[in-house]
């Protein structure tokens, strides 16, 4: 028996019940978590944008200490990991291109959750993880173990957030150094955008953002320009630090319709618009395919920043330990699983980048 954040109705408050975890079956992992970080992601299933069955467990941004392994697993328990939603064969179509987030295989998970409620009845393994709970079991290749230096609370940031941003910018749309980048959004995702183009050598880096609190953020995490379309044209803004040339690459990480058709006007001659943020269900944009066309321009979807897991979150863990990816001024604030709903609040409000719910030490 765990305790889990249980969503019980679309739009409504979490409600912390004991529920049944099983053990882990082949091929599958039981870790004890000691952080889950809230990704805008969870909200929008939590408020049924994205449709799902109830009773679900959100929550798919993680780390903990591995418990218990099924048959066929070589993972060690006692292991720190981080656990992501990426689940992935390595023998499919796409998992042998290393293509692993588009992964097309059905497993045992898929088709049966590992979580009961206190009356039986199954509860959504949500986003493949339910990491909204004290303890989860997931498919081995879900988990990456990372060095026992690093703290898990910052881990559970490498599980989506940074992976997708960073992996936006060096694997989805592999920007070279020189580039000049557009990030539109600067919130838990978008900031690691920007990190990636730092790390790439883009420049310039123009963060726009109606917050004026992220953009400063923007501006400490290595953004050269500052635009919030409440005070600035953003296409004046652009063109300026452009020289006229308009951007590179505009990367989009909020899933807003008028964001992305924004956007679009933002790419320069061969640029690229990168759509990171994901609308809601049944959301549909505008673009004007002669521009496109007639600008020899692209569009590409960056899913979980396109990650190979087992080769980004140890890159990104070792960036961070030579400081210079930064991790720990993501985290706005910490909270224990009795107080999710407050946390989840903050994160609509636009108050944090990430909240983190932090869970008994598993070692204690």
């Amino acid at each position: 028996m765990i305790r889990a954040a249980v969503s019980r109705a679309f739009g409504e408050p979490l409600s912390i019940e004991d529920v049944t975890l099983a053990a882990p079956g082949p091929g599958e992992v039981r870790v004890r978590l000691q952080a889950s970080a809230i990704c805008h992601s969870d909200i929008a299933y939590m408020d049924g944008l994205w449709g799902g069955d109830l009773p679900a467990v959100w929550g798919h941004e993680a780390a903990g200490i591995v418990a218990e392994v099924g048959a066929g697993v070589e993972i060690a328990a006692g292991t720190p990991v981080v656990v992501t939603l990426i689940r992935s064969c390595g023998d499919c179509r796409y998992c042998r291109r290393g293509q692993y987030v588009a992964c097309d295989a059905t497993f045992d998970l898929d088709q049966r959750s590992p979580l009961t409620d206190a009356t039986g009845r199954r509860v959504t393994h949500g986003l493949r993880t339910a990491a909204f709970a004290e303890q989860v079991v997931v498919h081995h290749s879900q988990l990456v173990p990372v060095p026992e230096e690093l703290p898990l609370d910052v881990a559970s940031l490498l599980g989506c957030g940074v992976i997708t941003g960073v992996g936006a910018v060096r694997n989805t749309a592999a920007v070279e150094a020189g580039s000049s980048v557009i990030v539109v959004g600067c919130g838990g995702v978008g900031v690691n955008v920007i990190q990636g183009a730092r790390l790439a050598g883009a420049d310039p880096i123009v963060a726009v953002d109606v917050e004026p609190r992220k953009l400063d953020t923007a501006l400490s995490l290595g953004a050269t320009h500052g635009l919030n379309p409440a005070e600035h044209d953003v296409v004046v803004g652009i063109a300026e630090a452009t020289e006229g040339h308009m951007a590179d690459y505009v990367f989009v990480a909020v899933g807003a319709r008028t964001a992305i058709e924004a956007a679009a006007g933002y790419v320069g001659t061969a640029g690229a618009l990168v759509i990171v943020g994901m609308p809601a269900t049944g959301v549909m944009s505008e673009i004007d395919p002669g521009t496109l066309a007639a600008r020899n321009q692209r569009i590409l979807g960056s899913k979980m920043g396109t990650a190979a897991i087992q080769i980004d979150v140890p890159h990104l863990a070792g960036l961070y330990a030579e400081g210079a990816l930064e991790l720990d001024r993501l985290i706005t604030a910490r909270y224990r699983l009795d107080d999710i709903n407050e946390a989840i609040a903050d994160v609509k409000a636009g108050r944090a980048l990430r909240n983190v719910i932090v869970f008994e030490d598993p070692s204690a």
